[in-house]
C-alpha cells in the first residue's frame, strides 16, 4: 500500500492531476482562477530566481572537470568538441523543422499582460552582448550570454591555475553547486501548483484554442529528437567513432530505458557508467571521465527541445523570429544546455534563459508545460544516448596508455 500511495503521489502524476484540474477549473470557474494568478507568477519568480545561478556554477564547474579529472588537455578538448557539436546540430535540426512545419502558424495568437517586446538585434550589438562590461550588472539584469561567456572563460582561467590553488576555488564551487541543485529541486516539487495556476489562467483567458495546436508541435519535437537519436548520432557513431551503433545501442539500452523512466541524467549515471564499462566496451578511464561530464553538459534532446518550444512560442503570440533572432536562440539554447542540471524538469529551468535572450515573455511556457513532462522523458533518454555514444567515439582518438 505504501509503494502505491507513493507512487500515486509521484511528481508526475500530481502534474498531470493539475492539468486537468487546470483545464476544468479554468474553463468552468475562470473568475476563481483568474485571481489566483499569482499562484503561477510566484512560480514563474521562483524558475528566475534560479536560472543564471545554476547554469553558470554548473558551466563553470563543468569547465573544472575537464582538467580535475584529468592530466591531459587531449581528452578534455576531444570531449568538449564533440559535445559542442552534437548539441549545434541538434538544435539546428531543431529549428530547421520548427520553421519548416510551423506548429504554432495558423492558431489563434496569444496575448500577454504585457506588450511582447522582441529585441530588436544587429549582428555588433550582439557580438559585443557577448561579452559583459560589468559581470555582476549582468547578473544582476538577468543577461544569458554573457553571464555564460564569463563562467566559460573563468573556468578556463581557473584550469590554468596550480592545483593546490585550483581546489580553494573548485571546493566552494561545488558546495554551491550542491545546493543549487537542491534549491532547483525544491521549485521543481511545486510544478504541479505552478501548472494548476498557469494552465488554469490560461483556459480562464483564451479558452481552449491555444492547446489545440499542441499535437503538431509534440510531434514536431519527437521528430527532431527521433532524427538526431536514430540519424545523426549513429552516423558519428559510424563514421568518426567507427563501430556499429546500433548492436551499442543494444548493450546499453538499460540505460535508456532508465533515463526515460526517470527523466534524470544524473539519476541514470551509475548505470551508464556500469553498462558502457560492462557491456559496451568503453575503457573504465575514459567512462570516469565523458559520462559524468556528460550528465552535466551534454543536453542534445534538451537543446533541440528549447529551440523547437522558443519559437513555438512565438509563432502563438504571432510572432515571425528572424535572422539575428534565430541565431540568438541557436547560441542561447546551444550554451544554456550545456548548464542544465542533470534532474527531471531541469529543461524547464534553462528553457526561461532561451526565451528571455529574445524578448519573449515567460509566460508562454504556460502552454508547453501541459506535454512537457512526457517530452523531458524522450529527451532525457536523448541526452544519456549521446553521452554513450560520445564515450565511444571520444575512446578512438585516445592512447590506451593515457591515465586519467
Amino acid at each position: 500500500m505504501q509503494i502505491t500511495r507513493k507512487s500515486f503521489l509521484s511528481l508526475e502524476n500530481l502534474t498531470l492531476l493539475a492539468l486537468g484540474t487546470g483545464i476544468l477549473a479554468g474553463s468552468g470557474i475562470p473568475a476563481i482562477m483568474q485571481s489566483t494568478a499569482w499562484v503561477g507568477q510566484l512560480f514563474l519568480q521562483l524558475l528566475k530566481m534560479i536560472l543564471i545561478p545554476i547554469v553558470s556554477v554548473s558551466v563553470f564547474l563543468a569547465m573544472l572537470e575537464s582538467k580535475s579529472r584529468e592530466r591531459v588537455r587531449k581528452l578534455g578538448l576531444w570531449t568538449l568538441a564533440y559535445y559542442l557539436t552534437t548539441t549545434a546540430l541538434a538544435v539546428l535540426l531543431g529549428l530547421f523543422l520548427v520553421q519548416v512545419l510551423h506548429p504554432g502558424a495558423g492558431r489563434a495568437p496569444l496575448s500577454s499582460a504585457a506588450p511582447v517586446d522582441l529585441k530588436k538585434l544587429e549582428l555588433t550589438d550582439l557580438l559585443l552582448g557577448m561579452i559583459p562590461s560589468n559581470v555582476f550588472e549582468s547578473l544582476a539584469r538577468g543577461r544569458v550570454l554573457p553571464v555564460l561567456v564569463f563562467s566559460l572563460l573563468m573556468g578556463l582561467a581557473v584550469l590554468s591555475l596550480p592545483p593546490e590553488q585550483r581546489t580553494h576555488l573548485e571546493r566552494p564551487a561545488r558546495a554551491l553547486n550542491d545546493a543549487l541543485m537542491h534549491l532547483t529541486r525544491w521549485v521543481i516539487a511545486l510544478t504541479p501548483l505552478g501548472v494548476l495556476s498557469l494552465v488554469g489562467t490560461l483556459v480562464a483567458r483564451e479558452g481552449l484554442e491555444p492547446f489545440r495546436g499542441l499535437l503538431t508541435y509534440v510531434l514536431t519535437v519527437l521528430l527532431g529528437l527521433g532524427l538526431h537519436a536514430g540519424i545523426t548520432l549513429p552516423l558519428l557513431a559510424r563514421v568518426v567513432g567507427q563501430y556499429a551503433p546500433y548492436r551499442y545501442f543494444l548493450q546499453i539500452r538499460e540505460a535508456l530505458l532508465l533515463a526515460f523512466s526517470t527523466a534524470s541524467s544524473s539519476a541514470t549515471l551509475p548505470v551508464s557508467l556500469r553498462v558502457a564499462q560492462d557491456r559496451g566496451e568503453v575503457r573504465s578511464d575514459v567512462a570516469a571521465f565523458v559520462l559524468p561530464l556528460g550528465a552535466t553538459i551534454n543536453m542534445d534532446g534538451t537543446a533541440l527541445y528549447e529551440a523547437v518550444a522558443t519559437v513555438f512560442i512565438a509563432q502563438l503570440y504571432g510572432i515571425q523570429l528572424k535572422g539575428l533572432e534565430l541565431l540568438v536562440v541557436f547560441l542561447t539554447a546551444t550554451l544554456a544546455s550545456i548548464g542544465a542540471a542533470g534532474i527531471p524538469g531541469a529543461g524547464l529551468v534553462t528553457m526561461g534563459l532561451v526565451l528571455q535572450s529574445v524578448g519573449l515573455p515567460l509566460e508562454g511556457i504556460a502552454v508547453i508545460l501541459t506535454v512537457d513532462r512526457f517530452l523531458d522523458m524522450v529527451r532525457t533518454a536523448v541526452n544519456v544516448w549521446g553521452d554513450l555514444v560520445g564515450a565511444r567515439v571520444i575512446q578512438r582518438f585516445l592512447s590506451p596508455s593515457l591515465n586519467l
